[in-house]
């Protein structure tokens, strides 16, 4: 796939970032790059492992750099030594071939949701933030990861099975208590520009089920609940091909959710679904608790519902015994797996 970050920089930039990978790829303890600031040069360092997650090794820089000279000296910080470098990369590149295989000739779309599923059904979050959990190597060979690690994983796993993706990346914000940067994806399926955030949909489901709530979101859509990006992304404007409009799981009449919420409890499987009937006031939450709980009463259980508010998606579990909270809000997050509130 083309580096895209690498095509939005300077001339300046891009030779350091071929300077950066050249000698990263192959090993070296320490090269030349054309001096920038320090800044600029982690600023190059940080994009170009965002373009080539495959290269898992590399976690930092020093730099040397003498008065009047056009280069500076580079030395990279390595997580393992070149042997187990070579090792760890033979296995992640047979683990990525084993992967991806099942989903080859598969459309677009459908090879997107088989990366999006192995994620959440294989993947937990890091909560320790191990090194590694912020590169492949994590999600791939330990089956831990955070943020970073998991969107790098995505992208590995696209790049192999021919679906044009990036990572975006957004900054902290502290006056809402959002401690780190987040990384996501986006994708090109059939022509159209998406967010992909595997990890938020990961915390959602926790385990129990997976879960689409950030599956092709429009930037629209996903500014409810994220920051803006770090580094421009191609503007991601349809938001009809989301995944519960997709499978028709996005609804507008309380009809709609009533005879499909009977179905669900009649099989005793979990229901989850869109709420874009306007928008998601209490009123309107409060009258859907109350169609739910009705369909789950046929069947005589009681409804359970986890709701991602900003994004208007319910998932609903149909148990026997009553639950204390009828209804609890998630927090879809990488830091606190499964957070529900009151």
């Amino acid at each position: 796939m083309e580096p895209y970050y690498y095509d939005h920089m300077t001339k300046i930039e891009q030779a350091a970032y071929r300077a950066m990978k050249n000698g990263i790829s192959s090993l070296q303890t320490e090269f030349a790059v054309p001096y920038l600031d320090s800044r600029q040069l982690g600023e190059i360092f940080f994009r170009l492992r965002l373009d080539c997650p495959e290269i898992f090794w590399a976690s930092g820089f020093r730099l040397r750099h003498y008065p009047g000279s056009e280069n500076a000296e580079f030395y990279p910080d390595y997580l393992f030594d070149k042997g187990k470098v070579k090792d760890h990369q033979k296995a992640m590149t047979s683990r990525v071939e084993k992967l991806a295989r099942p989903a080859e000739g598969q459309k677009e779309w459908e090879k997107e949701r088989y990366i999006h599923d192995l994620i959440c059904s294989s993947v937990r979050y890091d909560k320790l933030k191990k090194a590694y959990s912020h590169e492949i190597i994590g999600p791939l060979g330990q089956g831990v990861g955070v943020c970073e690690g998991i969107a790098k994983t995505v992208k590995v796993l696209c790049d192999r099975l021919g679906i044009w993706c990036i990572i975006a990346v957004s900054e902290a914000n502290p006056e809402k208590n959002i401690k780190y940067r987040h990384a996501w994806n986006v994708v090109r399926i059939d022509g159209k520009y998406y967010h992909l955030d595997a990890t938020f949909d990961n915390s959602l489901g926790n385990g129990r089920e997976i879960r689409y709530d950030y599956f092709n979101l429009s930037s629209r859509q996903l500014a409810r609940d994220h920051e803006p990006v770090m580094y421009p992304v191609p503007e991601c404007s349809d938001g009809d091909h989301f995944y519960y409009r997709e499978k028709k799981l996005s609804f507008t009449k309380m009809e709609e959710v009533s005879k499909r919420a009977v179905q669900a409890a009649r099989k005793g499987k979990i229901f989850c679904f869109h709420w874009r009937g306007g928008s998601l006031t209490r009123e309107t939450l409060k009258e859907i608790l109350t169609v739910l709980e009705r369909a789950a009463e046929e069947r005589e259980k009681h409804a359970r519902v986890r709701l991602n508010w900003p994004q208007a998606v319910l998932s609903v579990s149909f148990e026997e015994r009553l639950p204390e909270l009828a209804c609890t809000v998630q927090e879809a997050n990488e830091g606190e797996m499964d957070g529900e509130r009151n």
